[in-house]
């Protein structure tokens, strides 16, 4: 298996990215983790229970620790970031990547995150490290890209670069499904799960509005696999062209639909109501997220 294979995202340039927009913070550019955020923070307030320790993974734009403090339901906020850059002035946080947390076995009453155990390499260990850190019927929450996240974007990319060099590389990363993400909870041993999806669609005068927002995003494209050769206007304005003709609504306004999977699970406890038999009806997401009877 080829590194790429086996490591598809160099976490490198992702936090390159990452802190190149963390300082730059153009008005208007977190939108979707603002949009996130505040849908965590919603889904949170569904349980009745305040968490003495909490934990905001991977958040690298504060928006989410912002939000959590707000709320009033954790009494002890600490964010995990790969970059001290990430951090503010006077927060409580560990410098420690998602694939390998330094949190001990049952510390932990809660842990969310926004936007970023997608572009994890290892993702079922990362959600192994944090079932471990979570305390008996301790909550984890978290949304990911997901879905059909850029399809017109990364199909424009690919007809383009096609048609004019031949061939194509991969330059948007790929997100996993409402399935695949159901599956991996289960996998990874937590109790009670709920999965479901939104989508987003924003809309845009023309491609290069949207790659100058996936800029001040940081979410340009961070493959391994990912071509190292200059990539010419040339290729953009073909891009541009197609996504023209395919995504464009009737007043010429271009739609980027974002995919937002948004998932929870509980560490297993003996309290815990049993999951229904396969066929029955499924658990609606406020009855998972209500807590046991004192």
């Amino acid at each position: 298996m080829t590194e790429a294979a086996a490591a598809p995202f160099d976490r490198s340039l992702l936090d390159q990215r990452r802190l190149r927009a963390h300082r730059s913070a153009e008005p208007g550019a977190d939108f979707l983790l603002q949009a996130v955020a505040e849908e965590l923070v919603d889904r949170l307030s569904l349980v009745q229970r305040r968490f003495a320790i909490g934990v905001d993974l991977a958040g690298h734009g504060g928006q989410l620790a912002a939000r959590l403090v707000a709320g009033g339901q954790v009494e002890r906020l600490v964010r995990v970031e790969r970059d001290a850059r990430f951090l503010r002035a006077g927060e409580e946080g560990i410098v420690a990547d998602e694939e390998a947390l330094p949190l001990r076995d049952e510390s932990i009453d809660l842990v969310v995150s926004a936007l970023s155990l997608h572009l994890t390499n290892d993702t079922p260990g990362a959600f192994v490290q944090i079932r471990r850190a979570l305390k008996p019927d301790g909550l984890f929450l978290a949304a990911l890209l997901g879905g059909e996240t850029l399809n017109e974007l990364r199909s424009s990319l690919l007809a383009a670069e096609a048609e004019l060099m031949g061939g194509a590389s991969p330059r948007v990363a790929p997100f996993a499904d409402l399935r695949e993400a159901g599956a991996l909870l289960q996998r990874t041993g937590f109790a009670l799960p709920v999965i479901d999806q939104d989508r987003l669609t924003v809309r845009y005068d023309t491609l290069f509005h949207l790659m100058r927002d996936l800029r001040a995003m940081g979410m340009t494209n961070m493959l391994r696999a990912r071509s190292r050769r200059p990539v010419s206007r040339r290729l953009f304005l073909k891009a541009a062209e197609i996504y023209a003709e395919r995504f464009a609504d009737p007043d010429g306004r271009l739609r980027a639909t974002f995919d937002i999977v948004y998932l929870s699970g509980w560490r297993p406890h003996d309290s815990q109501q049993k999951p229904l038999k396969p066929g029955s009806a499924q658990m609606s997401l406020a009855e998972a997220l209500r807590p046991k009877a004192e």
